[in-house]
């Protein structure tokens, strides 16, 4: 099929001319929502020390691991929300 008519997936299809105004609109329509406040750190928190619990009994301390690191990182966002 090298002479066969162009299907959807080999052809290029050109992009519409947006303009400035056209883009910020998008960019503030994408914008994360703000965090959810500590209570939500403090329950994650919670959440990643259980399931590292969990899989230190079944003995795979890799995901362990994976698991205290995530907890650390909602414990210094919850003390720098105490700042």
């Amino acid at each position: 099929m090298q002479n066969g008519p162009m299907t959807s997936m080999g052809a290029r299809q050109p992009r519409p001319a947006t303009t400035i105004s056209d883009r910020s609109k998008w960019r503030n329509a994408t914008r994360r929502a703000a965090p959810k406040g500590p209570q939500n750190a403090q329950r994650n928190y919670e959440r990643y020390l259980e399931l590292a619990r969990v899989e230190n009994r079944n003995g795979d301390t890799v995901a362990a691991e994976n698991y205290y690191q995530h907890a650390e990182h909602y414990f210094r966002s919850m003390s720098a929300d105490a700042n």
